[in-house]
């Protein structure tokens, strides 16, 4: 701040005292929030079922305390080791986070039921293991199979019909090299005219490059926008790793890809002013079809102003598992499909991959599809 005066001064010290009280009043609520879904998640359900199926308190403990600490081991403890040890204990550890939720809603749906006394404990601890069980299996195929979505509109701007296909969030790192050669395969047989990539394509460090050499077979353009997780990790490496393969990397840059469509690139980033003050520094051709690819659903609104005709973005995953969706609906007002503003629209897909867990419940993995039209075809002499 620019201070003018003694008074302004004196005036610095509550006003930074009422900010540091706020800072520490918003972590205790974040903190009390976070306590609130742990023992929701990891405590209930492993309590509740052993005491269901009478499990003897030492089999209780030794269920309860590797499923609590589960989290803070893999997320914390073990972030960024190597080794059999830490891949196995990170991946039982995603397994037992996708699993916790479908567990404490089944739980919850017979608790009533054993309340009432209509249906004894046993039972019902069984029921609950068997009806998890299944779903889980649905989540993993939801997982495991992305769909394809289309998505048809026509534009004016537009002198000839365009086919395109977003990905977003594959997480290889979380997901194999063998999911990604499987995705490609099948954006092949689409036949896009180009693919576009908004944003955490990786969330590991040193992903080898030939773990992404799929990207190379599709036989047309790629570009590429990054994510919060490339930033998270070797963000200059997988840059240039990206750019050995011939994927075009859009940091704030626009690119004609042909004379009638522009593809723009911004790099994400935690800021509401992101986009407007990335495009700020570009200059938009008039009459010519927009594409922007910016990895969270924000800033739509400047995207809009600027002229963007279609925004595409990701990051949210729809909140993969439910009721984590009503979770992320809190921190974004646009989670998943279509959204439009005067003549601009935003597309914001639930996510090709999966971070974590492999495992959807709720949602479905999908690949983006996109055919415009022109709305005025050139005539034929």
């Amino acid at each position: 701040h620019n201070l003018d005066n003694g008074d302004s001064q004196q005036d610095e010290k509550p006003t930074g005292m009422k900010g540091g009280m706020r800072g520490r009043s918003f972590m205790r609520r974040y903190a009390l929030i976070i306590l609130g879904l742990h023992l929701l998640l990891f405590v209930y359900p492993v309590l509740r079922l052993c005491h269901w199926l009478d499990a003897s308190w030492l089999l209780t403990l030794a269920l309860l305390i590797p499923l609590a600490s589960s989290q803070v081991l893999a997320r914390w403890l073990l972030r960024g080791k190597r080794g059999s040890f830490a891949s196995l204990a990170r991946k039982a550890s995603d397994f037992w986070l996708g699993t916790s939720p479908i567990l404490v809603m089944t739980l919850l749906a017979i608790e009533p039921l054993v309340l009432a006394g209509l249906v004894a404990p046993a039972p019902a601890g069984l029921s609950v293991l068997i009806i998890t069980t299944l779903l889980c299996l649905v989540s993993l195929a939801l997982a495991l199979m992305p769909k394809v979505k289309c998505i048809h509109f026509a534009s004016p701007k537009l002198t000839q019909a365009v086919r395109f296909v977003q990905i977003t969030d594959v997480h290889l790192g979380s997901r194999s090299p063998h999911f990604l050669v499987r995705l490609m395969k099948r954006i092949k047989t689409l036949e896009p005219d180009f693919l576009c990539i908004t944003g955490d394509f990786v969330d590991a460090s040193k992903i080898p490059e030939a773990d992404m050499q799929p990207l190379a077979t599709l036989g047309c353009p790629v570009y590429f926008s990054t994510g919060n997780h490339e930033q998270y990790e070797d963000l200059d490496d997988i840059i240039t790793r990206l750019r050995n393969l011939g994927v075009q990397v859009l940091r704030t840059q626009l690119v004609a890809q042909r004379p009638d469509l522009d593809i723009i690139g911004i790099d994400d980033r935690d800021d509401s002013f992101q986009v407007e003050r990335e495009l700020g520094k570009l200059t938009l051709r008039q009459n010519v079809f927009s594409l922007l690819l910016y990895h969270r659903p924000r800033g739509f609104e400047s995207a809009a102003e600027a002229g963007v005709d279609l925004m595409l973005s990701g990051h949210t995953h729809n909140g993969q598992i439910f009721p984590f969706n009503l979770i992320v609906n809190r921190f974004f007002d646009r989670i998943v499909g279509m959204f439009q503003v005067g003549e601009s629209r935003l597309y914001v897909s639930q996510g090709t991959g999966t971070w974590g867990p492999v495992m959807r419940f709720g949602t479905r993995s999908e690949i983006t599809l996109f055919e415009l039209g022109c709305q005025n075809p050139p005539q034929e002499n």
